[in-house]
């Protein structure tokens, strides 16, 4: 644990080069005279630093002294290797105390290479957050366990309920990884010879089985992802043209994304939009915006909205209290 500590104090001073005591005991979490042992000790191992005394004092690391502290672990490394992700995401896979150790060495590193800008680092201006608005945390496996268990490239076995099943059943699958998209994980596999995304809060259980995973000849994560999301985003057959409220257009592109393919010029108050889905029975999706939208074209479209609505005309009556 010290000389872990000894570490981290070397590596804000090589960014700094100058911290108080107070600051750097409250980083440390230690105590005021813990942090004046560790500069002795370092001092007294032939390390250029030194406390010193008075208002503007504080620990400091001489001027030019570069330490041999930026080479990065194996650990360390890996941890960088998948960039992008949020706090939360790291901790999921057990990489949350490594990437800080990289990113300190790293920021050291960037601090004392000669004609370094004394600008401030983007890693302090930018905040990644991939997790959805108002997620709560989600059930299924565990992401790191999931990780540690498709490096062996083996076959599985898992459990899996899809959405629109009430109970999971079981599956045979051969795994490329995993995808971390909006706040939610995903399986990337084969299943029976085709490729499928799982969502992993409705992944139970899994098990590695002898066999190794029979991957696609020049397949990989990346281009499985790549074919899997475009075939996602792809827009649908069935055009659909809405009068939609003006002022919910701006709700409407974030739910229904890619699948709007036209907006026309608002009218009092009222837009008209085509959104495309697969087949008649997605236009469910709108019934969401209530009052707020209705229904033009095609007929079978707008019959559909308006069975659907007569349905929950007759599930909210009075009548349905008494059932």
């Amino acid at each position: 644990m010290k000389a872990s500590r000894l570490l981290h104090l070397l590596l804000l001073l090589q960014t700094r080069q100058r911290i108080t005591t107070t600051e750097l005991a409250e980083r440390l979490e230690v105590s005021r005279r813990t942090v004046l042992r560790d500069v002795e000790a370092l001092s007294a191992a032939g390390v250029p630093v030194y406390a010193e005394r008075g208002r503007n004092g504080g620990i400091v690391l001489l001027p030019g002294a570069r330490l041999n502290a930026s080479n990065l672990e194996p650990r360390e490394l890996e941890a960088l290797s998948v960039a992008g992700l949020d706090s939360e995401q790291l901790e999921r896979l057990g990489l949350t105390s490594v990437h800080k150790t990289a990113s300190r060495k790293i920021a050291a590193s960037q601090a004392a290479a000669p004609g370094a800008p004394n600008l401030t680092r983007l890693a302090d201006l930018i905040v990644v957050d991939s997790t959805a608005w108002l997620a709560g945390p989600s059930a299924g496996v565990d992401v790191a366990d999931l990780a540690s268990a498709l490096r062996h490239r083996r076959r599985m076995r898992i459990q899996y309920r899809r959405s629109v099943e009430g109970q999971a059943s079981t599956r045979v699958v051969d795994s490329y990884g995993l995808v971390a998209k909006s706040g939610r994980w995903y399986l990337i596999a084969d299943d029976q010879g085709a490729a499928r995304l799982f969502a992993l809060e409705r992944l139970s259980a899994y098990e590695l089985l002898d066999t190794p995973a029979a991957l696609r000849t020049g397949q990989t994560l990346r281009t499985m992802w790549a074919a899997l999301k475009e075939r996602t985003e792809t827009p649908g057959l069935v055009s659909v043209t809405a009068r939609l409220r003006e002022s919910r257009l701006d709700l409407a592109r974030r739910i229904l994304g890619t699948r709007i393919h036209e907006v026309s010029d608002a009218d009092k108050g009222w837009c008209t939009i085509v959104v495309r889905y697969p087949d008649v029975e997605s236009v469910r999706q709108l019934l969401q915006f209530g009052d707020h939208i209705e229904i033009l074209t095609p007929g079978t479209a707008r019959e559909r909205v308006r069975q659907l609505a007569v349905d929950l005309a007759e599930r909210h009556s009075p009548q349905s209290d008494d059932r």
